[in-house]
C-alpha cells in the first residue's frame, strides 16, 4: 500500500458535484493498493498514520497526532499512485490491484483506521471520478509505502 497524507485544515471530495465526504482540521489520504497488499499492511498502515506526530504541540514542534488534535480523516483510494513511469509517456498502471481485491482492501482499511482512531472517517467511493479540495496545512505531505517498512 502506498499513502499519500496531507496534514489540512479543510478538506472534501465532490462526486457529479455532490460533496461525498468533508472535514475540517485532520489528514487528506491518498491510498493507493497493489495485488500483494494484506492484512499486515492496513494494521501497520492504520496504525503508522493514526500515531503519526505531524500536528504542532504548543510550542509549534511537530509533536502530537491527528488524535491527539482530535482530527477527523478524509480517506480517497487512488490506484494512479502505483503508475509506473519507467518506459514512455504513458504511465503504466500494471503493479494497481484489480477492483476485486483492491475494493475489499480498501474497506478493511477504512475499518482499521475507524478502529484505530476511535471514530468514523470520511471516503471518497472507489472507482469513482472525484475533485478532491483541500487546505494543506504547513504544507506538510508524507509518502508511505508498506513494503518500505524496514
Amino acid at each position: 500500500m502506498v499513502a499519500v497524507i496531507q496534514r489540512v485544515t479543510e478538506s472534501s471530495v465532490k462526486i457529479e458535484g455532490e460533496v461525498k465526504g468533508e472535514i475540517g482540521l485532520g489528514l487528506t489520504i491518498l491510498l493507493g493498493i497493489e495485488e500483494a497488499d494484506n492484512q499486515e499492511d492496513i494494521e501497520w498502515l492504520s496504525r503508522k498514520i493514526t500515531n503519526m506526530r505531524i500536528f504542532n504541540d504548543d510550542e509549534g514542534v511537530m509533536n502530537k497526532s491527528v488524535q491527539d488534535v482530535e482530527g477527523d480523516i478524509l480517506l480517497i483510494s487512488q490506484f494512479t499512485l502505483h503508475a509506473s513511469t519507467k518506459k514512455g509517456n504513458r504511465p503504466s498502471y500494471i503493479k494497481a490491484a484489480k477492483p476485486d481485491v483492491a475494493i475489499p482492501l480498501y474497506e478493511q482499511f477504512i475499518k482499521q483506521v475507524e478502529a484505530d482512531l476511535g471514530k468514523s472517517v470520511q471516503t471518497g467511493e472507489f472507482g469513482a471520478d472525484m475533485k478532491v479540495s483541500l487546505v494543506n496545512d504547513g504544507p506538510v505531505t508524507i509518502i508511505i509505502d508498506t513494503k518500505d517498512k524496514k
